[in-house]
């Protein structure tokens, strides 16, 4: 018989973060756990499992992330609101690494890192029945888990980009993540995140975030990550697993169109 090994895995990817080490990775819209298992093979070193903007439910991202167990691919869940329910069990389902969308000040990115912590340090709900805890099989599980998740908040709004300097300063944000159609949206050039005022509030915010010795990220759904790369952002999003299926489809079906005329 093996001797099993039941502890709480380190989360190198955190590391990675603070250590400012470039992560490159893709959003996941589909809410379906094998279009993970296809995707961790692809050399990404995160994938985001989306809950904000898909039909995700606890369920499909418990198989999602399990779908993730035992490759390099770190998972991050976003969350569908800055919500202690909704943080709580998607910690609860395993996830490592989480991302709250929307946050616009500091004292939201405080509550956000609090509800990720057991007490003292925080309001997490402490229960070890859970996969997050090995189904009580993790017995270092309540004295290292404070250490072991991630915490990303996402910059979407005016409010957030005049109080980015404080978001960086909050003790246990691992990284600050530009959302530019949300962003864009705020500033009134809803549907244009390529604007120049839009592009030049990005430009800004990495600075800040870098001035602030912070890891700053954002998605280019598009797969234009270079500018932002060349600024300093050093977890990007190069694509989404949508944008990469219509791009390929549109094409196949075009260049047969085009040979069967």
């Amino acid at each position: 018989m093996h001797d099993i090994v039941h502890t709480l895995p380190d989360n190198t990817f955190r590391r990675a973060l603070r250590a400012g080490e470039r992560q490159l990775g893709l959003w996941v819209n589909f809410a379906h756990a094998p279009i993970v298992e296809v995707l961790a093979g692809s050399g990404f070193d995160w994938l985001l499992l989306d809950m904000e903007h898909t039909p995700s439910d606890l369920h499909i991202v418990g198989q999602q992330l399990l779908a993730l167990r035992g490759t390099p691919v770190a998972p991050i869940v976003r969350i569908p609101v800055h919500d202690i329910a909704w943080t709580k069990r998607v910690l609860d389902a395993g996830a490592p690494n989480i991302m709250i969308p929307n946050i616009r000040s500091a004292a939201e990115a405080r509550e956000a890192v609090s509800w990720t912590r057991f007490a003292p340090e925080g309001q997490r709900g402490v229960a070890s029945s859970t996969r997050a805890g090995g189904w009580l099989r993790r017995k270092d599980f309540l004295g290292r888990a404070n250490d072991e998740i991630g915490v990303i908040v996402q910059i979407e709004s005016r409010e957030a980009l005049d109080d980015l300097a404080a978001i960086c300063a909050v003790p246990g944000v691992d990284a600050v993540f530009i959302g530019p159609s949300d962003l864009a949206a705020s500033l009134g050039h809803r549907g244009n995140a390529g604007h120049p005022e839009v592009q030049a509030a990005i430009s800004r915010a990495i600075a800040t975030g870098r001035a602030c010795g912070r890891t700053v990220g954002i998605l280019a759904a598009d797969g234009r990550a270079e500018p932002y790369l060349a600024q300093g952002a050093t977890m990007v999003g190069v694509g989404t697993d949508l944008h990469l299926l219509i791009a390929a489809a549109d094409a196949l079906a075009q260049r047969w169109r085009t040979g069967a005329a």
